[in-house]
């Protein structure tokens, strides 16, 4: 691989009390050289991303959840469109997680995610996820009193409620791991000034109106509050086992090459192997061979 990433830069230390989201950049120097540069890095980043789960499913001892978080604008359907594009369709499960369905709200907040966690041999797509019950919750604490249906004296102190859901989803979490799915989380950290620029191309462009939604500019009037969401959710849910990568998102190509290669850092991490077939099976392949050769 001709890109070498200090990956540590935008890997969160677990439980570190001290992260601070104003703190970690939205841009940094360009890691391409030029176009082809950079198409060159991607299509490396995919061949290998691709073997390793060639090797994750006839392995099928593990399986990978990513989770991309982000304010909107930030790149998140770019970035797994153009990161994913190249592995095999059979090998990836993406989802995406919009406002729940009365069934949804009926059950509990893990309930449509844990449906939707990948079986082991393949990797999970979650575009947002049940951080959004950290998140825009913590914003608009309004939803979950007027639509969760949770017993009333679980929402008495909002404080200790979000308390307990970094806690239940740091769990899950630890729970997936043991079981051999890898979770790995992206908050794709883009500027409120480039936020702006974005929302104005989506305008001013006649084939991206269609991404435009009036009430994307209503919650960015909540950036600070979200920001604030964003930095108490990754503090409290953030370990060695179950990362979160927090990954510049102003210039989309260094975003797409940064988290390509976390991905694939991440992948390396499992204990993946071929499987090696019991005797009897390579007595039979050694026979099937010698059939085909005698032809």
């Amino acid at each position: 691989m001709k890109l070498k990433l200090d990956l540590d830069a935008y890997r969160v230390p677990a439980k570190n009390k001290h992260f601070k989201l104003s703190k970690a950049p939205t841009k940094v120097k360009d890691l391409y050289k030029d176009a082809a540069h950079y198409d060159s890095l991607l299509r490396e980043f995919r061949t290998e991303i691709n073997d390793l789960q060639q090797m994750m499913f006839a392995h099928n001892r593990y399986g990978a959840l990513f989770i991309f978080q982000a304010m909107d604008a930030a790149g998140k359907d770019g970035t797994i469109q153009h990161v994913m594009s190249g592995i095999n369709p059979e090998g990836v499960e993406v989802h995406s997680f919009k406002q729940p369905s009365l069934e949804e709200l009926d059950h509990d907040y893990l309930w449509r995610s844990s449906r939707k966690m990948p079986p082991r041999g393949r990797i999970g797509i979650f575009n947002r996820s049940y951080y959004e019950e950290v998140l825009i919750c913590k914003v608009h604490p309004d939803i979950i009193l007027e639509h969760q249906r949770l017993p009333a004296e679980t929402t008495l102190d909002m404080d200790k409620l979000f308390a307990k859901r970094y806690e239940d989803i740091a769990n899950f979490e630890t729970y997936a791991h043991r079981n051999g799915i890898h979770v790995v989380k992206f908050m794709l950290h883009v500027s409120k000034s480039e936020q702006k620029k974005r929302f104005l191309e989506r305008i001013d462009t006649p084939s991206k109106n269609w991404k435009f939604n009036a009430g994307d500019v209503t919650e960015r009037g909540h950036w600070d509050e979200y920001m604030v969401a964003y930095e108490d959710a990754i503090k409290a849910t953030a370990t060695h086992k179950c990362p979160w990568y927090v990954v510049p998102a102003d210039d989309k190509k260094n975003m797409r090459l940064i988290v390509s290669a976390a991905i694939l850092a991440e992948l390396k991490t499992l204990s993946l192997h071929w499987p090696r077939l019991p005797k009897d099976q390579r007595a039979q392949l050694a026979k099937s061979k010698e059939t085909l050769l005698a032809e």
